[in-house]
């Protein structure tokens, strides 16, 4: 059943991208610093959306890779910490 709400969610977000891409089939010219591009107005959103969300993507990548080392240091603490405490349970209590 999941399988079968995802397919049709990625035929409806299909059947959509098509129908923008034709519905905005116009040639713009993209201007840049070193020359210019004509293009589908379609394109150039989608691509300007790509480089976008890759841009965010890269700019939380550090954020989640400290996070990740952190979570590890931490890990491995409780792993001291758990060895530490079976340690003293098993020292035996003197009279």
């Amino acid at each position: 059943m999941k399988r079968l709400l995802v397919f049709l969610f990625i035929l409806v977000v299909v059947v959509l991208g098509l129908g923008f891409a034709v519905l905005n089939a116009e040639s713009v010219a993209v201007n840049f610093y070193f020359g210019t591009l004509q293009a589908p107005l379609s394109m150039v959103v989608v691509l300007a959306m790509v480089v976008g969300a890759l841009l965010g993507v890269a700019a939380s990548l550090k954020m989640v890779l400290a996070q990740r080392r952190r979570a590890g240091k931490l890990q491995h603490q409780v792993q001291l910490a758990e060895q530490e405490l079976k340690n003293l349970r098993e020292i035996p209590i003197k009279d």
